[in-house]
């Protein structure tokens, strides 16, 4: 549970516009869709996906980090890790099976095999889109585990797109619908309360010195 002291101590250090403005974007964040990455080499793919999820209102962002390493931490831009959860994982299994035990189904996104076209995606579920890498795509592991599979229609000769620019249409699309929905697509209330404690800390500079200065005060 979220220690509603502390938070109403650290949201004391935000403006009134800031913490407004906290609470108008988590009204409009979701965990009902979740976005994986298998080992992208471009570091800026990895960032401009973030990005997407962030101004679209996905909460979560799983990267695996299988063949490449733990290598995205300089290479996030614009300040999107501040505001989306990153889970990391080091097999492509690890991140399946945690997503499965949250209540996910796996769709893995391809232009071949026999995908649903993107507007005929069932947003009704608790999806878990898994993107591949640049040039080989989706691993066959992922690809054998998936409970389903998407594609966004092309009708020129090129027969793939970038993976962040393929991520940002899926991403708008669905969270777009997903919002003009009936279903209960919104975070909880405590997940909320969670959210503006976390960006409340990523919001104040000298955070270290404020926490301890409070825990002195209450202990």
């Amino acid at each position: 549970m979220t220690d509603l002291a502390y938070l109403s101590y650290l949201e004391d250090f935000l403006t009134e516009s800031r913490k407004e403005r906290f609470k108008a974007v988590l009204a409009n964040r979701t965990n009902h869709f979740t976005i994986a990455m298998e080992d992208v080499y471009q570091l800026h793919n990895t960032s401009a996906v973030m990005r997407s999820c962030e101004v679209f209102g996905i909460q979560q962002l799983n990267v695996v980090e299988q063949k490449f390493g733990k290598r995205i931490d300089s290479e996030i831009a614009m300040g999107a890790q501040k505001w989306v959860d990153v889970n990391r994982f080091a097999t492509n299994q690890d991140c399946i099976n945690a997503l499965k035990t949250k209540g996910y189904q796996i769709i893995a996104t391809t232009p071949h095999n026999d995908s649903c076209m993107l507007s005929d995606f069932d947003i009704t579920k608790r999806s878990a889109i898994f993107f591949g890498t640049e040039k080989e795509g989706l691993s066959e592991d992922v690809i054998q585990q998936a409970d389903g599979f998407i594609k966004i229609p092309m009708v020129g000769f090129t027969e793939s797109l970038n993976i962040s620019v393929s991520a940002a249409i899926i991403i708008q699309d669905i969270t777009t619908r997903l919002r003009q929905s009936e279903l209960d697509w919104k975070l909880s209330e405590e997940e909320i309360l969670e959210k503006r404690l976390s960006w409340a800390r990523n919001s104040i500079k000298d955070i270290k010195r404020i926490e301890a200065r409070y825990y002195s005060e209450n202990n």
